[in-house]
């Protein structure tokens, strides 16, 4: 049995790869490829000459119950060292359960950390229309998971996209999905919060 504080130290000596656990903002919908934040992040990372391989998970239309179902086959496949959590808008947009979306944030947070990785929660919005009480419950249940579970959180992923003076304008014709012209400030909304967690 490796003694703690080896473990410890082959965790650290091993390069870092970043999961990417998302639905259609993390998957290049309706975007040219390479476009998207997540290709983005990687010319980040080179930029700044930080060693980490990106395995970009994510599937249009997810949500956070189907990813839960995915989660411990890419822990198992790729054992990654970051695990970035980027679901909960699609619950939204269904109108599912508060309590459900919770509870899944908090199991894929355990898994990953169980699995030796540090988790970042990528935080979600919905319109006002959604009536102000699921709203604001919404929005605060990825910081009220982080918290519980001691992970990183970006409060909310679309902040400078969909909160703009014309948020229309950098939204594609459906008004869910962002033009590739948003994803630039999308990445700047993660990137504090992930290069904290990086060696």
């Amino acid at each position: 049995m490796a003694q703690p504080a080896a473990k410890k130290a082959a965790a650290l000596a091993r390069p870092a790869l970043i999961l990417v656990l998302g639905d259609s903002l993390s998957a290049e919908y309706g975007l040219a490829r390479g476009t998207g934040w997540v290709a983005l992040l990687e010319k980040q990372l080179a930029q700044e000459k930080l060693s980490a391989t990106i395995v970009n998970a994510s599937v249009s239309g997810e949500t956070t119950a189907g990813g839960r179902a995915r989660l411990a086959a890419l822990l198992a496949q790729h054992k990654p060292t970051h695990v970035v959590i980027e679901l909960g808008g699609n619950d939204a947009l269904r109108g599912l359960p508060l309590k459900n979306t919770e509870e899944n944030l908090s199991a894929m947070t355990q898994a990953a950390q169980k699995a030796g990785a540090k988790v970042l929660l990528v935080g979600m919005q919905v319109p006002p229309n959604y009536g102000t009480d699921y709203a604001n419950r919404f929005a605060g249940l990825f910081s009220t998971v982080a918290k519980a579970h001691n992970a990183a959180v970006v409060p909310f992923f679309l902040k400078g996209v969909a909160d703009g003076a014309d948020p229309t304008r950098l939204f594609q014709p459906d008004r869910i999905h962002p033009r590739a012209e948003a994803h630039p400030q999308m990445l700047a909304n993660v990137w504090p919060e992930l290069k904290k967690l990086l060696p």
